[in-house]
C-alpha cells in the first residue's frame, strides 16, 4: 500500500517542474495564437520548423537528464561537492552535444527544399529556422543547470526562470511579432527573435544565482575544485545517450509525422500544429511529474530502498492518471470550439476537431510512459529504453500512421490515431521492464 507521505512528497517536488513545464505550455499556445492570428501560412511554416527542433530540443534534454540519477544519489548520500564535480562535467558534455545538433540541424537547412514542404512556405521558414538554430547552444547549457537543481529538490528555481524567460518572451511576441512599440512588424520572425532572446537571458540568470547564491556554496566549492575527468564524463554519457535516444525517437516519430501532415497541405499543417500545442500540455504536464519520480526514486536508489522505490513509482502514476483526466474532459466538451482559439480559418477550426478523439485515447498511454521511463532512469537503468522507444515509435507508430493516413486514405485523423499504439505499447514495455528490475518486497 501507498503511503499519503509519497503522494505529498511527490506533489511538493513536481508541481514546481509542472508549473515551469506549463510556463512552456503558455508559451506555446502563445506563440501559436499570435503567429496564427498573423497568417495561416505563417503558422503552418512555425509548425514545420518548430516540430523539427523540438526534436532536437527533447533529444538534447533527454541528454541532459542523465546527470539527475547522479545527482539523486549523491544528494541522497550528501556528497555535496561532488554533486557539483558532476555540474561541471555535464555542461561540458552538454557544450559539445550542442555542437553535434547544431551541425546535423545546419545540414538539415541545407536540404530543407528537398522534404516535399509547399514553395511558399520555404520563404517564411528558412529565417526562423536560422535564429531558433543560433539560440540551441542556450538550452542545452540551460538543461544542464535545470537537472543540477533538479536533483538536489531544487525545483522552484527552474520553475522562475522558466516563467520568467517566457513571460519575456511573450512580450517579445507581441512587440515583434504585430510590430508595437515602434518596432517593424515582422511576423514569424520577430517571434524567433524573442525566442533567441529569452533563452539568452534564461541562461545567464541561472549562471549568475549559482555564482552569487549562498546555498549553492557547498555545490560551487565542487565545481571549482573538480577537473573535467574521463570517469564523470564517461558515466554521463552512458546515462545520458539512452535517454536522450528514448526521447528523441518519440518526438521523431511526431517530427516525421509531420512531414507526413506536410504532403497534406497547408491547412493540415495549421491544424496538426494547433493540436501539437495542446497536446504538450498533457506531455508537459505528466513529464514535470515524471521527472519528480525519477529523482525521488535516484534518491531513494541511493539508499537501496527498494520497497520506496516502487512506492514512488506506482504514487506518480497514480498523480499522472488524475492529470491525463482533468486535461482530457474539457477538451473533449469544448472539441468544436478549440481551433478557433487559434486561427480565423473555418476549415483548420473543423479539421482540429477531428483529432481531439485520437489525442484524448493517447493520454493513458503517455502518462503510462513518461512515468516508468523516468522510473527506470531514477535506477540509472537507461539502456533498455532506447531499444523500447524503437520499436514503439518506429516499427509500431510510425508505419501504423502511414498506413493509417494514406493506405487506408484516413488523412489527417488517420496519421494521429497512430500515436494511442506508439504510446501505449512504449508505456507498457517501459512498466514490464521496471517491474523486472524493481521487485517489491
Amino acid at each position: 500500500m501507498i503511503h499519503l507521505s509519497h503522494y505529498k512528497a511527490l506533489f511538493k517536488l513536481g508541481m514546481p517542474i509542472v508549473i515551469g513545464q506549463m510556463g512552456m505550455i503558455v508559451l506555446g499556445f502563445a506563440d501559436t495564437l499570435m503567429i496564427g492570428h498573423h497568417s495561416t501560412n505563417d503558422l503552418a511554416a512555425a509548425s514545420f520548423v518548430n516540430n523539427m527542433f523540438n526534436l532536437v530540443i527533447i533529444f538534447s534534454t533527454g541528454f541532459s537528464y542523465g546527470l539527475t540519477p547522479i545527482v539523486g544519489a549523491l544528494f541522497g548520500q550528501g556528497e555535496h561537492k561532488r554533486v557539483g564535480g558532476a555540474l561541471k562535467n555535464s555542461l561540458v558534455a552538454n557544450g559539445l552535444m550542442a555542437l553535434i545538433v547544431c551541425i546535423v540541424m545546419t545540414i538539415l537547412y541545407l536540404n530543407i527544399h528537398r522534404l516535399g514542404q509547399h514553395e511558399e512556405l520555404l520563404p517564411l521558414m528558412c529565417p526562423y529556422y536560422l535564429i531558433l538554430l543560433t539560440s540551441l547552444p542556450f538550452v542545452l547549457l540551460f538543461n544542464a543547470f535545470k537537472q543540477f537543481a533538479d536533483g538536489i529538490t531544487d525545483t522552484s528555481t527552474p520553475m522562475w526562470l522558466l516563467i520568467g524567460g517566457n513571460t519575456l518572451n511573450i512580450i517579445g511576441n507581441w512587440i515583434l511579432v504585430y510590430g508595437h512599440m515602434g518596432f517593424p512588424e515582422m511576423g514569424l520572425v520577430g517571434a524567433g527573435i524573442a525566442t533567441l532572446f529569452s533563452r539568452i537571458m534564461m541562461l545567464l540568470t541561472f549562471v549568475y544565482l549559482f555564482m552569487q547564491q549562498k546555498r549553492y556554496a557547498p555545490y560551487r566549492d565542487g565545481f571549482q575544485a573538480t577537473r573535467i575527468n574521463k570517469d564523470d564524463f564517461s558515466q554521463l554519457n552512458k546515462l545520458g545517450w539512452p535517454v536522450a535516444l528514448q526521447m528523441g525517437m518519440e518526438t521523431a516519430s511526431f517530427s516525421l509525422a509531420t512531414i507526413m501532415v506536410g504532403w497534406l497541405g497547408a491547412i493540415a499543417l495549421a491544424a496538426h500544429q494547433v493540436m501539437l500545442t495542446i497536446g504538450q500540455l498533457g506531455y508537459m504536464m505528466y513529464y514535470g511529474m515524471a521527472a519528480a519520480v525519477a529523482i525521488r526514486v535516484s534518491y531513494f536508489h541511493g539508499q537501496k530502498d527498494i520497497q520506496n522505490i516502487h512506492r514512488s513509482a506506482s504514487a506518480g502514476f497514480h498523480l499522472i492518471l488524475f492529470m491525463a483526466a482533468c486535461v482530457s474532459l474539457p477538451l473533449f466538451f469544448l472539441k468544436d470550439e478549440i481551433g478557433s482559439w487559434f486561427t480565423d480559418n473555418d476549415t483548420v477550426t473543423l479539421a482540429v476537431s477531428q483529432l481531439i478523439l485520437p489525442f484524448i485515447i493517447y493520454q493513458f498511454g503517455d502518462g503510462m510512459q513518461c512515468n516508468y521511463s523516468n522510473a527506470l532512469r531514477g535506477i540509472a537503468d537507461v539502456k533498455p529504453v532506447m531499444y523500447i522507444a524503437f520499436v514503439a515509435y518506429f516499427l509500431i507508430s510510425l508505419p501504423a500512421g502511414y498506413l493509417f493516413g494514406f493506405v487506408f486514405d484516413w488523412g489527417l485523423p488517420g496519421i494521429w490515431f497512430s500515436f494511442p499504439l506508439g504510446l501505449t505499447s512504449a508505456g507498457i514495455m517501459f512498466y514490464l521492464r521496471f517491474r523486472q528490475q524493481v521487485r517489491p518486497k
